[in-house]
C-alpha cells in the first residue's frame, strides 16, 4: 500500500456513503451500457437485413463492443471514473503508486463482473470489512473507490496536482 493514501480514520469524508455511490453508479452504468448495446443491436438487425442474414452473425459481440469501449474510454481517461461514477462523486484511485492504465483499467471491470456473476456477497463482504470499503476486484487490482471532491482536496495537500493521481 501507498503511504500517501488516506486513511478513514483521519479522512473520513474521502469514504462516505462510498458504498451506496457504488451501487448507485453501478446502476447507471448498467442503463447506459444497456442503451449503447440497444443502438448497436439495432444497427445490427438493419445490417442484418442488408446482408441477408450474414450480420446477424455478430450478434453475440454486441456485449463486448458495448462494455469494452465504456470502461476503456470512462476509466482509462483522466477523470478515472465511469458516466455513473462521475455522477456519484466518487472516482478509481490507485493504491500500489502506479497509475491506472492498460490493462488494470480493463482489469478492474472484467473481475468486477466475474466476481459480481460468481459470488456478489463475497465480494460486497469484502467492502464492509475492508478498512478503506474496497471490494475483492479492488484488491486485486491494487486500487480504491473514493469521493472525488475531497480526494482532488485531499491529493493537493500533499502537494501533487489532483489530476496526477485521481
Amino acid at each position: 500500500m501507498n503511504a500517501d493514501l488516506p486513511d478513514p480514520a483521519t479522512s473520513p469524508e474521502l469514504f462516505d456513503g462510498v458504498l451506496p455511490r457504488r451501487a448507485v453508479a453501478f446502476l447507471i452504468d448498467v442503463t447506459l451500457i444497456g442503451m449503447i448495446m440497444l443502438g448497436l443491436g439495432f444497427v445490427a438487425l438493419l445490417a442484418g437485413f442488408l446482408t441477408f442474414g450474414l450480420a446477424w452473425t455478430m450478434l453475440p459481440l454486441i456485449a463486448p463492443l458495448a462494455v469494452v469501449p465504456y470502461y476503456a474510454l470512462t476509466l482509462g481517461s483522466s477523470h478515472r471514473a465511469t458516466v455513473g461514477m462521475s455522477m456519484m462523486d466518487i472516482v478509481l484511485t490507485p493504491t500500489r503508486g502506479q497509475p491506472l492504465d492498460g490493462i488494470a483499467v480493463l482489469l478492474h471491470p472484467f473481475l468486477f463482473w466475474l466476481s459480481f456473476w460468481i459470488s456478489w456477497p463475497v465480494s460486497l463482504l469484502f467492502a464492509l470489512f475492508t478498512p478503506r470499503q474496497q471490494m475483492l476486484h479492488d484488491l486485486i487490482v491494487g486500487s480504491l473507490m473514493v469521493r472525488r471532491s475531497p480526494m482532488s482536496r485531499h491529493w493537493t495537500s500533499l502537494g501533487a496536482r489532483p489530476g496526477q493521481h485521481a
